[in-house]
This record gives C-alpha cells, structure tokens and sequence, in this order.
C-alpha cells in the first residue's frame, strides 16, 4: 500500500483546484504505470493524510478519475477505488469525440482532416491487402451493396461510407491500427460528407469502394492504394467544388475575399 503512495507525486501540489490537482496527480501515476490495472488505490484517510486536505476534497478527485473511466468504487470490506481497465470501446468514443472537437471548433483546417484521415488509411492498405480475411471481404461487399441501394438515405450511405473503411482498418490484423482508423473515420468522415453530400456522385463513390475491395480481395497493395489516391482526389475536388462559391462570390469587410472553409 505505501508503495503506492510512493507512486503518487504529493508535494506539488497547491491549495487551490485542489480536486484537480490530486486527480491529475493520479491520473498521472496511472498512465505512467506505477498504479496498474486493477490495483487497488489508497483509501480517502490515506490520501487525504498524505495530500493534507480534506476527505471531501480527495473524494471529489476520484469522482472526476471515475468520470474519465480511469477508476471505478467497489464496497465491501475488500472494496475500495480500483484502477478500471478501459474497454476499447470506451477508448474509442474518447478518441471520436476529442476528434470531432477539435475539427468542430475549427482548429484543424478540411485540407488537413482530409490529408490525415487518407494517409492513415493508406498506411493500413499494404497489411489489411496481405492479412484481409474472408469474412472482412464479405463484410465490405456488404456495405458495397448497401451503398449502391438507391433507396438508401445519406445518413445511411454515410454510416455504411465510415463502415467500409473501419472494415479496412480491421483488415490489418493490428488492433492499433484497427483502433486508429475507425476512430479517425468516425471522426472525420460524417463531418466531411455532411459538408459536401450534395455535391457527391454515390455511384463514383461506391464504384471507387468496389475496386479498392477488389484489390485488396487480390492482394493487390499498389491498386488498392491508387484506387484510394483516386477517392481522396475526389473528395478534395468536392471540397473545392464546395469553397468556389464563397472565394468567387461578394467581397466582405476590407474587400479581401472570405477565408476558405474550415470543416
């Protein structure tokens, strides 16, 4: 037990935000690992004594910990707060949203959501080309023919688009990248087709899925990489297609045309 509050650093902290403090003090020895995966923390007198606060103040720290899935309160005599394994699934909806914030907010300019999201794409093709499984090719003839339903909606074209290329990312056989990908996609690609759904061609879009299935179903790395190049230039020339009207249209302000689109 004292070797657990070894691993907790005490003396910088501060008397005000206290609760935050001890509990990016924590976090801190969780993620560094010095407080592993079902390891039991010190109780609220122990770090309440060594912390010198309150025990409302250390119990308002592990809230916020619970809250960010890092611990989690069990009862009982043995109970207690427990370092909490984090679900992939957990993992990944963290990632989403920290993702669609910072695109949302502006921070991250379309070219660069674009670049980003179809070079770790590209990355994933040579492994998800020599590892696919039958089942992954099945999964995306699946969403293929999903998406060449005409009365499919485009939400559900746009569910099934993020579907097609998280199948990809699976292909790789690696859970990183696995993991990786279907987080960027799911980020970014609902915000990049909401953006330029009307000016897409469904068909040139699923006709571009169906060669890059095709490739990787041959186990061809470099076609399926050129089939995808083709399906990031497209979507570039629809996000240009889609800035036009603003860099052509009425001057504003000091006469400087408006700036171009950020997703």
């Amino acid at each position: 037990m004292w070797r657990d509050l070894l691993a907790i650093e005490f003396s910088s902290i501060r008397k005000e935000g206290l609760s935050v403090q001890i509990a990016n003090a924590i976090r801190t020895a969780i993620i560094d690992g010095h407080l592993v995966v079902e390891e039991r923390l010190p109780s609220e007198a122990e770090l309440s004594e060594r912390f010198e606060v309150s025990r409302s103040t250390v119990r308002e720290a592990l809230k916020r910990l619970a809250a960010q899935n890092l611990i989690r309160s069990e009862r009982g005599s043995s109970g207690g707060a427990f370092v909490n394994r984090i679900t992939h699934d957990e993992a990944q909806e963290s990632l989403v949203t920290t993702l669609r914030l910072m695109i949302g907010m502006n921070n991250i300019a379309f070219e660069e959501a674009i670049e980003s999201r179809f070079t770790l794409e590209s990355a994933c093709l040579g492994l998800a080309a020599n590892r696919r499984s039958d089942d992954d090719l099945a999964d995306l003839r699946a969403e293929l023919q999903r998406q060449r339903s005409g009365s499919i909606s485009d939400e559900d074209f746009c569910a099934s688009d993020v579907a097609f290329h998280s199948i990809i990312g699976r292909s790789t056989g690696n859970p990183l990248l696995a993991f990786q990908m279907a987080g960027a996609v799911e980020a970014m690609q609902p915000l990049m087709n909401m953006l330029v759904y009307r000016l897409r061609d469904r068909q040139r879009i699923a006709d571009l899925h169906a060669a890059i299935a095709d490739a990787l179903e041959a186990k061809d790395a470099d076609a399926a990489w050129q089939h995808l190049e083709a399906l990031a230039s497209y979507t570039r020339e629809l996000a240009d297609q889609r800035r036009a009207p603003r860099l052509n249209g009425p001057k504003v302000g000091n006469g400087a045309a408006p700036e171009p689109a950020s997703v």
